[in-house]
């Protein structure tokens, strides 16, 4: 064993590095993981925040394999103006509708001094422009510019941008006034393309959160109270977070011919006549982050799959003296030679060694809430004996193995992770996801015990539902429940039903939930 300098694991008592816990206060639990694991914080701009090197290293990460994912599918990145004018967003009525509180609005050019030497803003702009709270009205109107002929579809491009929408109520990743995200915007000949092409991307979300995230989700399509403004169809995916709530993870909108006409995106057909484009849009954002948080991170930090984590592998040499240090350095350079020719899903394995001057508790726990999948200690006696202690942090567990039989196994134990993340985060939502078929027990679910403190309570219901728009209302209004989606899978199979809210006949179950 590592001759560490401080104990992680205590046969008295359990000991966690977050505080408080997350049975003792989730919400308070959430932003602690964060601020340990060296995520993000709130920035001196109200509303927003700024993400630090380990938490942005996690995102580029996302980018990188969404992207890769995008091109894959014929997808091409652009850029479009941070700025809109307003009147690309009063084409489009049930649009501006849906974003009109949340708009931040530039009216004028400069700043100037005044005799106290204040600035104050001056000279008004003709027309007010709003800071991108999406972009499909103005890359519709570039889109009109580009499209002429059905030799120029599908056009299919992506952008990753920042995205500004004032909230009230602001939480790191989840909520804030501005954030990053990527969006995808395509046009199509047909109806049937456009909502191949929306199916595409929600299935390409699927797979990134599940494959990649260890996240598992729920398909559906959103109900047409909570359709994106301006969308004929709405699809999402949703995730079960460990306080029984749901985080809306992705979305991709099939957006029917109602953009390409407020923007007169119009081509010529194979027959010479004109006709409109059928548009979709798609996106994910930083909120990704969020959702990868609340699905693995435990009471000592962050826990991050293989797939997603910058530093697979730490290395954290343990001497205590000069005339030990070299040595075990030099058996750390040739681990290094050994791993470097080593690959995990198709990428070489990304490792580091911890060469700070710190104690090995310390290192220890600043990577345990880094989530670094797997940490490796060499010390002396390691570095005699030719083996290395190894640390699995989903399990946080530890083992002494022979260096060769480590380097044989550490791409299979990265995968175990990678799997037993995902079947444990399935695991749960299962365990809490249950098919109600009353009112009563539907809001004995969603009701917690502790109404001054509630404790986590609720979970995914599969219950049935009439398509009124006023009983989604009443929930909202009353248990602060949500229609999620209308699951596409078999997951909510028996057909019909008799909605228990308003004792109407029901063509299938839906899932409600309390939601980020």
């Amino acid at each position: 064993m590592t001759d560490s300098s401080e104990k992680l694991y205590s046969s008295k008592k359990p000991r966690h590095a977050i505080a408080p816990t997350r049975s003792e206060d989730y919400p308070e639990w959430y932003q602690q993981v964060i601020r340990a694991a060296d995520l993000a914080e709130v920035s001196p701009v109200r509303g927003c925040m700024v993400i630090k090197p380990w938490g942005y290293a996690i995102w580029e990460r996302m980018q990188s394999i969404l992207d890769g994912m995008f091109k894959a599918t014929g997808h091409k990145n652009a850029y479009f103006p941070l700025f809109i004018p307003l009147r690309y967003f009063q084409k489009e009525a049930e649009h501006v509708a849906g974003f009109a509180k949340e708009c931040a609005v530039v009216t004028h050019t400069r700043l100037e001094a005044d005799k106290d030497g204040r600035l104050r803003p001056v000279s008004p702009l003709d027309e007010p422009l709003i800071v991108r709270p999406t972009s499909e009205t103005i890359i519709g109107e570039m889109f009109a510019q580009w499209i002429h002929s059905y030799r120029d579809l599908p056009l299919k491009i992506n952008q990753w941008a920042n995205i500004v929408r004032w909230e009230m109520r602001t939480r790191l990743f989840l909520r804030t006034s501005e954030f990053l995200w990527q969006e995808g915007h395509t046009a199509h000949r047909t109806a049937e393309e456009a909502q191949e092409e929306t199916a595409r991307m929600l299935e390409i979300y699927r797979k990134f959160a599940e494959e990649d995230m260890a996240m598992p989700v729920i398909c559906g399509e959103k109900s047409t109270h909570e359709r994106f403004p301006g969308a004929v169809q709405t699809f999402c995916i949703e995730a079960m977070m460990q306080d029984h709530k749901a985080l809306q993870a992705g979305t991709s909108h099939f957006l029917g011919q109602n953009f390409a006409k407020s923007a007169h995106i119009s081509f010529m057909d194979e027959m010479g006549r004109e006709a409109l484009v059928w548009t979709t849009s798609w996106g994910v954002s930083t909120r990704l982050m969020g959702g990868l948080i609340m699905t693995h991170a435990d009471d000592d930090g962050l826990v991050l799959p293989p797939r997603l984590a910058p530093i697979q592998i730490i290395i954290i040499p343990i001497s205590h003296n000069v005339d030990t240090q070299t040595p075990i350095l030099e058996y750390i350079d040739a681990l290094e030679k050994r791993l470097r020719q080593l690959s995990f899903r198709s990428e070489p394995l990304r490792f580091e060694v911890d060469r700070r001057d710190l104690r090995g508790g310390e290192k220890n726990w600043e990577w345990i809430k880094k989530g670094v999948p797997l940490r490796v200690e060499i010390g002396p006696r390691d570095r005699e004996r030719q083996e290395l202690t190894v640390s699995r942090r989903d399990r946080m567990s530890k083992q002494t193995m022979a260096c060769e039989a480590f380097i044989a196994d550490v791409v299979d134990l990265l995968e175990d992770i990678q799997n037993q993340l995902f079947q444990k985060a399935m695991n749960f939502s299962k365990s809490h996801t249950i098919r109600i078929d009353t009112c009563e027990e539907f809001y004995d679910f969603f009701t917690p015990q502790n109404s001054e403190k509630p404790e986590i309570h609720g979970g995914f219901a599969l219950s049935h539902w009439n398509g009124s728009a006023e009983v989604e209302k009443k929930l909202q209004s009353e248990l602060g429940v949500t229609l999620r989606c209308i699951p596409l899978s078999s997951l909510a199979e028996d057909d019909a039903g008799t909605c228990p809210f308003s004792g109407e006949k029901s063509q299938q179950r839906v899932l409600f939930a309390k939601a980020y």
